[in-house]
């Protein structure tokens, strides 16, 4: 199986440095695109110097599948090029589906499949299996470091302007439907996404989002509530070379493209 990368940031050199010394035999990373590529040339240069940097049209016709390691910002160019060529995407940056509303349209006129990795949020094949029963209700509660969140224009249109001054304790900067999170926060919610379309939409999932001063790295609590199961899952993340991204991601990824190719799947 042949596998691009779109986006060469930690997550995708990690990607791409795991693929070329042969982690997963049956998947051959054949080329990248990102939006520097005289930057993305000089790193892929030190992995392998055969590997191919191209710009993004170039890249779905030499893959079978593509790895969008980019944000969610990209992910509507990066999801319409592949999947117009009938090309398979697995995708990081979950929250820029919202701006791709013909996604799963685009996806079967091209007779192609789009895959959330599922990143640092545990318990989504349990949550889908749930979906299949009868599940009341999906809280998510997420809680970040302060300098991952002091930014964003939400917070400080809330009043919340901890830039000069970090909060000593937790504070909650959102609560409220998954759909919102997603749109106040698209650099820092992928996972609101994925639990809103492994379970009861993004408009029923509940998510609260807090910076929180003394956690190392993200927290991540899923609360499910199902006719058939009451869970509660924590997730600790440590960060990766990029703060704002959680180490277990690039692993998520992998984890996705070794599920294509298991002559024995676990979990659905």
């Amino acid at each position: 199986m042949k596998i691009g990368i779109a986006g060469f940031g930690s997550v995708g050199q990690s990607v791409a440095a795991a693929l070329t010394k042969g982690a997963i035999p049956e998947a051959e990373l054949v080329a990248i695109s990102a939006r520097d590529l005289d930057k993305a040339r000089t790193r892929a240069a030190l992995l392998n110097p055969a590997l191919q940097v191209v710009p993004l049209p170039e890249l779905a016709p030499l893959c079978d599948v593509v790895v969008e390691a980019a944000t969610g910002a990209s992910l509507p160019e990066i999801a319409t090029e592949v999947l117009r060529h009938g090309k398979d995407l697995i995708c990081v940056s979950a929250g820029g589906i919202l701006a791709i509303p013909d996604l799963e349209a685009l996806a079967r006129r091209h007779g192609a499949k789009v895959q959330i990795a599922s990143g640092t949020m545990p318990g989504l094949d349990l949550l889908r299996a749930a979906a299949e029963g009868t599940l009341h209700s999906v809280r998510l509660k997420s809680r970040s470091k302060p300098a991952t969140l002091v930014n964003e224009a939400y917070v400080l249109e809330q009043g919340l302007d901890f830039r000069t001054t970090p909060p000593t304790a937790p504070v909650k900067v959102f609560e409220g439907p998954a759909r919102m999170a997603a749109i106040h926060f698209p650099k820092h919610l992928n996972i609101a996404v994925a639990v809103s379309l492994a379970g009861i939409g993004l408009d029923r999932t509940i998510v609260e989002l807090w910076m929180d001063p003394h956690i190392p790295g993200a927290i991540s609590v899923l609360q499910i509530e199902a006719e058939e199961v009451s869970l509660t899952l924590e997730s600790r993340n440590l960060p990766s070379a990029n703060p704002k991204t959680s180490r277990i991601v690039a692993p998520s990824v992998l984890a996705a493209i070794r599920s294509r190719v298991a002559t024995i799947r676990v979990g659905s």
